[in-house]
């Protein structure tokens, strides 16, 4: 579970005041409000990116809230990917479980389990710039997970994909929070896509103080 409690966050002249809210093991909530509500700021302070104030932070009751985000089993994926130009997907995929120093046969087997469910086999070999957009998500979602996080925070992870492939993703996403039974966080501009993809869905004005500039 990820409990965030009386978190304040100070960046520059805007501050987030005393957020408070609750996701369930394995569960995905949605996080709305309107452009500069705080929406990336509050997931940057939960990856470690942003320093808080005051308040805290408590993944599966260890408190992450100082942690460096590295030690957090936290994982980001951005609404642009941040792919590494000259990495192959299959290096994407491994880039985290040789940071963490697994075992070779440990690293190829979450490769071969990873790349199988997200339907990249096939694009292992391959480098970001003969991927498609839908592409670059499944692999930008890959290397998100390879490591087992205990919270995936997705933001803004579908904005600028086509219809078509914004649906694929989307059920994409479904089936893999299912299957890796992974609490999520998604931070999104979409009702519908909230709605479809969450099973709560809540608004920053709701978990936070009034803001202040």
């Amino acid at each position: 579970m990820l409990t965030v409690s009386n978190l304040t966050i100070q960046s520059g002249s805007f501050q987030l005041n005393d957020v408070n809210f609750e996701v369930a093991n394995g569960a995905c909530v949605a996080l709305m409000g309107t452009s500069g509500s705080g929406k990336t700021t509050l997931m940057e302070a939960i990856c470690g990116l942003r320093q808080v104030t005051q308040g805290s932070i408590t993944l599966d009751q260890i408190n992450i809230t100082y942690l460096r985000p590295g030690e957090r089993q936290v994982a980001l994926v951005p609404q642009d990917n941040v792919l590494f130009p000259h990495l192959t997907v299959r290096q994407h995929l491994s880039f985290g479980p040789e940071i963490q120093r697994w075992s070779t046969t440990d690293i190829a087997k979450r490769v071969e389990t990873l790349a199988n469910e997200l339907g990249i086999s096939h694009l292992l070999d391959r480098k970001p710039t003969m991927l498609s957009g839908g592409e670059s998500k499944r692999v930008a979602l890959g290397r998100a997970l390879a490591t087992r996080p205990k919270l995936l925070c997705l933001d803004e992870a579908l904005t600028g994909l086509d219809d078509s492939t914004h649906s694929e993703i989307l059920e994409l996403l479904q089936h893999t929070i299912s299957s890796e039974q992974i609490t999520t966080l998604h931070i999104t501009h979409s009702l519908r896509e909230a709605q479809e993809l969450a099973q709560e869905v809540i608004h920053i004005s709701e978990i936070s103080q009034p803001l202040s500039h």
